[in-house]
């Protein structure tokens, strides 16, 4: 009885080790796998970080582009072309603005005047085109302001106001086509004082590379694009403010013809009345 308690205690004994080691090699192998999932976790992370670095990289805004080329072209070069197209593009808002104002409804204006002749009221025809704005207004008033100097009078008031008028639709226009041709110019500028440092560089090297003229020839490029936009953007709202121009002028003459005719007309009707 005794050996057959043994025996049982011994295979109890062993069945206990052997199930605690297979415990044991089943918690080493779970440790394995758990310590190969985050390694390959930890490894996809960073493969996506990478990627999301290189998509952030390559999704640049215009403005952060813009800013990089900036400062690449070297901001002693940029900053004059900057300058050009600041001034340039005020310039043109300013006269866009003032060009747009001066548009008038010429039928109606001539209408309402028409109307006030024929009743033979003229204060009230100069008091329309002092509240009308724009140029028009201005040269109908001072052609009602001689109309009792005669047609021949009033005719000479008009052209020379009408003169007077144009320059003021044409102010400033020099001052673009002058940064117009300035933009290009500073930006030759700066691309041969680039071919220059790029060849300094050479001659100090004693080697012609690639990575020497690569820093001098960048400045030189970077200038010269700049340099062309702004002179193209300046150009296209130049061309824009000189037809508007030719348009104000045309439509202020046909109006002028037409205001005389209506002076004659009505200074005919009284003759005849």
């Amino acid at each position: 009885m005794k050996k057959i308690i043994v025996l049982f205690l011994l295979a109890l004994a062993f069945n206990l080790g052997f199930t605690t080691s297979s415990i044991a090699q089943k918690d080493k192998k779970s440790d394995t796998l758990t310590e190969l999932q985050a390694s390959q976790a930890e490894a996809y992370s960073n493969a996506e970080n990478s990627k999301i670095v290189e998509v952030s990289a390559d999704n640049k805004t215009f403005h952060q582009v813009l800013k990089e080329k900036f400062i690449e072209g070297g901001p002693i070069w940029m900053t004059p072309i900057l300058i050009v197209f600041i001034l340039g593009l005020a310039i043109v808002i300013e006269r866009i603005i003032y060009l747009n104002l001066s548009s008038t409804n010429s039928i109606k204006l001539l209408t309402n005047i028409e109307t006030n002749l024929k009743e033979k009221d003229i204060q009230a025809a100069k008091d329309i085109c002092k509240n009308t704005r724009g140029p028009l207004a201005g040269i109908f008033y001072q052609g009602l302001d001689r109309y009792d100097e005669g047609l021949d009078i009033v005719e000479k008031s008009i052209i020379a106001y009408g003169g007077v008028l144009m320059a003021r639709l044409e102010k400033n226009l020099s001052w673009i086509a002058l940064f117009i041709a300035l933009a290009p110019m500073l930006g030759f500028l700066g691309t041969v004082v680039g071919m220059v440092q790029a060849f300094e560089a050479i001659e100090k090297a004693g080697d012609i590379s690639p990575t020497i003229v690569a820093g001098g020839m960048k400045v030189a490029l970077l200038t010269t694009v700049f340099g062309l936009i702004v002179a193209i953007i300046l150009q296209v709202f130049y061309n824009y403010l000189i037809s508007k121009i030719e348009s104000l002028v045309n439509t202020m003459e046909d109006a002028s013809i037409s205001f005389m005719d209506i002076l004659l007309k009505v200074g005919h009707q009284k003759e005849l009345k």
